[in-house]
């Protein structure tokens, strides 16, 4: 055998195709998702990092008088 196979019924090899595809379609979708984890993650550090560099001193202010809670929520 040169490694084709040998002629018989299509099924086991349509079988074997959808579960390519198919594990390739879960893998994609799963990639996508991490990367939209990921980005959202970023995102997120990112604006922690611009809420203390823009305006630290009265972000800090804010943030320690809600803690106290001397502002309404």
């Amino acid at each position: 055998m040169t490694g084709e196979e040998m002629a018989g019924p299509a099924g086991p090899k349509m079988v074997r195709l959808f579960c390519f595809v198919g594990s390739g379609f879960i893998c994609s979708i799963a990639i996508n998702k991490w990367r939209e984890l990921e980005r959202q993650s970023l995102q997120k550090k990112q604006q922690d990092i611009n809420l203390l560099t823009d305006d630290s001193d009265n972000a800090l202010a804010f943030q320690l008088c809600k803690k106290k809670k001397w502002l309404a929520p």
